[in-house]
């Protein structure tokens, strides 16, 4: 009984002393939470667009090399997110990654002269529009979306800068707004962004086609969430990116 009575003992110490850790590892991730969720909100008050954000790396930048041929990456997380997840792929290549986690094609724009035209690339790389659709910054227009990308690709034009303007991904549903049933404006959008792109005399980049499944969602095996490639989703879209750097080059 003694014997029974000290595991028993031992036992609700271990669950209370594993309860009071949960308890404690909770509160220390809402406090977590709660300062980054402060400090999105006064950066979003202070600094919309997060031009903060390259500005000393910007600064740090060298000018290119006279026969070098520097791609700007600009987008939002997709293409953050890129060179954490294969950064092999940058080595050697002079790819400059402006990518952003979760920035609407407004933000982009109001940085686009910091981050793509002042570092004074041959070719810019425009990979926007699913955050817009998503409703990240609020309700936008497909008309403004579009007139944003056009925007920014007429504006590296006009400084000489070579423009692939790459499709929306495809997304079935958005794990954090759900319901908004994306297809068919990807579809719409991306359709147009393609028709605008061979009449100005720009590549258009369609990552949509070999990575969309059945349903026009992101395929299972290139994403971890629905919307984000894993290494095997940016497996697929580096020849794709390459390619169309190759053909902008040339034009």
């Amino acid at each position: 009984m003694k014997i029974k009575h000290i595991f028993s003992t031992a036992a609700l110490l271990f669950i209370y002393t594993l309860t009071l850790a949960q308890v404690s590892g909770n509160a220390e991730k809402k406090k977590a939470d709660s300062l980054r969720w402060a400090e999105e909100e006064f950066r979003l008050h202070n600094d919309w667009a997060n031009l903060k954000r390259f500005e000393a790396e910007n600064v740090r930048l060298p000018a290119p090399l006279k026969d070098e041929s520097r791609v700007v990456l600009m987008g939002n997380s997709i293409t953050q997110g890129w060179s954490d997840k294969d950064p092999e792929f940058f080595k050697g290549k002079a790819y400059v990654n402006r990518g952003i986690g979760g920035q609407t094609t407004s933000q982009m724009l109001l940085r686009f002269r910091p981050d793509v035209i002042n570092l004074k690339p041959k070719v810019v790389v425009i990979l926007a529009g699913t955050n817009d659709i998503a409703g990240n910054t609020g309700q936008t227009s497909e008309a403004t979306i579009i007139g944003n990308i056009q925007s920014m690709a007429l504006l590296a034009q006009h400084y000489g800068i070579k423009v692939v303007l790459s499709s929306i991904l495809p997304v079935y549903d958005y794990p954090w707004k759900k319901g908004l049933n994306p297809v068919p404006r990807i579809h719409s959008i991306n359709t147009q962004l393609k028709v605008f792109a061979q009449r100005n005399n720009m590549v258009y980049l369609d990552y949509f086609t070999p990575m969309a499944d059945e349903r026009k969602g992101l395929k299972s095996d290139l994403t971890y969430d629905g919307v984000h490639p894993n290494l095997a989703g940016y497996k697929v879209m580096e020849p794709l990116l390459e390619a169309a750097v190759h053909a902008a080059l040339k034009k």
